[in-house]
């Protein structure tokens, strides 16, 4: 019988599809149909297939060749078939068993020469095969790695299609010559695709990118250091307002490293929406660090949440999952792009409908907010520095409209630095190390309170949830419900002043927020002073 089938993967965002790949040969013309809904780089396969099986030392079939890809209404993009085409193609010619090939899923790319070229996406293409029960997985030799991040799976690695047709054909398997020492590899060009994710401004994901950054470099900031501790701990969403130079970026720049390490869960997560990205470094396979992200104030709105032409990638917000995205002179950015991240903000989600089909991205982010207080960056209540007009104050802070803003838990006046914090000798602030192990502490702390419900950090819970079964002392909200009434409070910011609070007990050993949690809760979030000490060290 002139027919084989195989198996691939197609992705729609990090979710993947599981492809039979379906190779028929009749007698006739010969001809290559290529059918089941390809886009223009899949269509090109035939080219790259029929080179790369000759160059491979096969012979090609002279029949009439019909591909067929199923599901055929589900949309496939990308090089990634081309393994699984050519293994179908040799199966149908009876070059190989066809009877090998049917419960075996290939991602690869082929060169003209044979070469099995990376793709990205190879960690959730893997996922997606291991969810549908295949125990056997072809990749390129240099994603081996990548692909053996998935539980229960055999993962066999290919440099060439001659070595696949030979392991296949339980023949001797040949030796690939190996590229020059010091040259790099050009196979892992697949890997990292240039200008994808450009203005996203990506830090290095596969190694934390604070080395040689501390806490103790801040200089003062004591309230802002809280407000970052406190972020870190809960998960909350942080507003740094204060002029030029006073630290917002550096203080930005450290909250990634007092996160806790991600788990493997979020690991995979992670890594799987870089591979999609084309972010994966080589070499790294596995992103165990959170992630950092600042794109530029000119990015767009496609950018930020994801989208593009054709099948939408990623944004800066999923690049961010599990880590910190940071928007530095956040008034500068498109305002309908800002309130975009509305939703996700929500969620811990993304979802973009395009024509070509809908994607979900996930995006469980912490989110910095930096800006100047005015377009000179120098106006305070302390002083009379700066020379904007009153009505350019207020149309400048009205860049950041409200619905956003109250989705943001902490919100911190950044001073000015003084001649003598600047020039103390002496001990500094807390170092990165002091404070990343109180974080942990508190984070192990709110886990074993969640312990049975689908949250792990207290910016999670619901408000609902957190007035029901986890209450505050006696009397502790009484200031804080007052607020509300007086409308300097929402409702929706009542309960993220009791989620503030107990991240501040989990931070100081409480086993409930007391009147002086909620009191500091209060103050990081409406800047307003409740006479509580402003350092958490001081609580404890």
């Amino acid at each position: 019988m002139a027919f084989a089938r195989t198996c691939s993967v197609a992705l729609v965002g990090v979710e993947g599809v599981v492809v039979e790949v379906q190779a028929d040969l009749e007698p006739g013309v010969a001809a290559f149909t290529l059918v089941g809904l390809p886009d223009k780089s899949l269509t090109e396969s035939k080219d790259r297939v029929r080179a790369a099986v000759v160059n491979s030392g096969a012979a090609w079939p002279q029949k009439k060749l019909t591909v067929g890809l199923s599901p055929a209404s589900v949309p496939k993009s990308g090089s990634g078939f081309d393994l699984a085409v050519a293994a179908a193609v040799l199966g149908a010619a009876e070059r190989i068993d066809p009877r090998v090939l049917a419960d075996i899923v290939m991602i690869g790319e082929l060169g003209l020469d044979g070469r099995v070229r990376p793709v990205r996406g190879v960690l959730p293409a893997v996922l997606a095969a291991a969810d549908a029960g295949y125990e056997q997985v072809v990749v390129p030799e240099c994603a081996a790695v990548e692909a053996s991040l998935v539980p229960g799976v055999s993962v066999l690695g290919v440099r060439s299609l001659r070595q696949l047709i030979a392991i296949l054909a339980d023949e001797p398997v040949p030796d690939e010559a190996q590229d020059e020492q010091g040259r790099p590899d050009p196979l892992l060009a697949g890997l990292r695709v240039p200008g994808t994710g450009a203005a996203t401004g990506m830090h290095s994901a596969g190694t934390a990118h604070d080395h040689g950054h501390d806490l103790a470099d801040v200089v003062g900031q004591t309230s802002a250091r809280t407000a970052v501790e406190v972020a870190a701990a809960g998960g909350h969403h942080l507003f740094l307002e204060g002029p030029p130079g006073a630290g917002k970026t550096m203080l930005a720049e450290r909250l990634p490293a007092i996160l806790p390490r991600l788990g493997r869960q979020e690991s995979l997560e992670v890594t799987a929406v870089h591979s999609v990205a084309g972010l994966l470094p080589p070499g790294k396979p596995l992103i165990d660090v959170a992630p950092y992200c600042a794109p530029h104030h000119s990015a767009t709105m496609q950018a930020l949440v994801g989208g593009g032409q054709g099948i939408a990638r990623p944004g800066a917000v999923s690049l961010s999952h599990r880590g910190v995205l940071f928007l530095d002179e956040t008034p500068e950015f498109n305002s309908q792009a800002l309130d975009a991240l509305r939703q996700p903000l929500e969620a811990g989600h993304v979802v973009i409908a395009r024509s070509a089909g809908v994607v979900r991205f996930p995006a469980k982010f912490l989110m910095v907010l930096a800006a100047n207080p005015c377009p000179c960056g120098r106006f305070s209540q302390r002083d009379d520095l700066c020379e904007c007009p009153p009505s350019a104050i207020r149309r400048y802070q009205a860049r950041l409209s409200g619905p956003l803003l109250d989705r943001v838990d902490l919100r911190v006046e950044v001073d000015r630095i003084t001649r003598t914090e600047l020039t103390a000798v002496g001990a500094g602030g807390e170092s990165t190390s002091t404070v990343a192990d109180r974080v942990r502490a508190a984070r192990e702390r709110s886990v074993e309170r969640l312990a049975g419900t689908p949250w792990c950090t207290n910016s999670e819970v619901p408000g609902r949830e957190l007035r029901s079964r986890w209450y505050a002392v006696p009397g502790a909200m009484d200031e804080a419900e007052r607020n509300l009434e007086r409308g300097v409070l929402t409702a929706r910011g009542l309960d993220r002043v009791l989620r503030v609070a107990w991240t501040v007990a989990d931070l100081v050993g409480h086993d409930r927020p007391d009147a002086t949690d909620v009191a500091l809760a209060l103050q990081l979030r409406t800047g307003v002073p409740r006479g509580v000490p402003m350092a958490i060290g001081a609580l404890t």
